[in-house]
């Protein structure tokens, strides 16, 4: 796989870190520079470590299901992206925004926002892709962008956020289209 289509999944499975940096930007209104760079860390870590995870995994079942792994990762990323899509239409309940930054908290967002990697990374492994610099370049793009989302929560409040979380959707299921049509043809 060419970097292009990697760094097009990265920027999809980014989108819900940078959604939910963006409402931590908006929350948080101390020490702005020190608490972008932790929830960068936090969900730029985890956007790397998971799909490394997910390729583990997958490698161990990769021989028994080889003549619909294309199949199988257009399900996992067209499930992702529909995820994304519905829960950009969803309404908050009650609107309110916690805005604590402990570790525990950041915790349970990162892996939150990190199972979509799991699954990708899952994919990767059926169509016998090395893992290392998808993983790399997901985990950079995704701190990159948390950080910058950050920032743009502290300025803009959440005005783009289900928008954005809505086009990493798209994008993740448009890769799963283009990987079926790869196969196809």
């Amino acid at each position: 796989m060419s970097i292009i289509p990697i760094v097009f999944i990265a920027l999809g499975l980014s989108m819900d870190a940078f959604a939910v940096s963006v409402t931590r930007g908006l929350a948080v209104k101390t020490s702005r520079a020190a608490n972008a760079i932790k929830v960068a860390a936090f969900f730029g870590g985890f956007q790397a470590i998971m799909p490394v995870l997910g390729w583990l995994a997958g490698t161990r079942v990769r021989d028994l299901i080889s003549g619909i792994d294309h199949w199988i990762a257009f399900g996992l990323l067209a499930a992702i992206g529909g995820k994304m899509i519905y829960e950009s239409f969803k309404v908050d309940a009650g609107g309110k925004k916690n805005g604590s930054l402990t570790i525990p908290v950041l915790f349970v967002l990162a892996v939150a926002t990190s199972i979509d990697a799991f699954a990708v990374g899952l994919s990767l492994s059926f169509l016998d892709i090395s893992i290392m610099a998808p993983a790399l370049i997901i985990g950079a793009i995704t701190f990159f962008l948390s950080f910058i989302a950050f920032f743009i929560g502290s300025a803009l409040g959440g005005f783009f956020e289900k928008r954005i979380e809505a086009v990493g959707g798209l994008i993740l299921i448009g890769i799963g289209i283009k990987i079926v049509l790869d196969h196809l043809v």
